[in-house]
């Protein structure tokens, strides 16, 4: 059976927009999903732990970081 793919249209971003998302880490996937949140107009920041090597690639592309706990704390989602 094939995979059920999705568009704009049968899934709807509308009741996530206007809330805060937290995304934990920012690897291949954590970026991915950040970027096409950000793109879709959510507003997320970004939870990763101290002296992790993705902050600076994570503020470079304009998120706020900070740690798990306190992104965790902030967000709705």
């Amino acid at each position: 059976m094939p995979a059920k793919v999705y568009t704009q249209k049968e899934a709807k971003i509308t009741p996530i927009k206007k809330k805060t998302l937290a995304v934990i880490g920012y690897g291949s996937q954590g970026h991915a999903h950040a970027l096409n949140l950000k793109e879709s107009g959510c507003k997320v920041i970004i939870g990763l732990y101290k002296g992790s090597k993705s902050i600076r690639v994570a503020k470079r592309h304009g998120f706020e970081v900070t740690e798990v706990a306190e992104a965790v704390q902030k967000a709705d989602v």
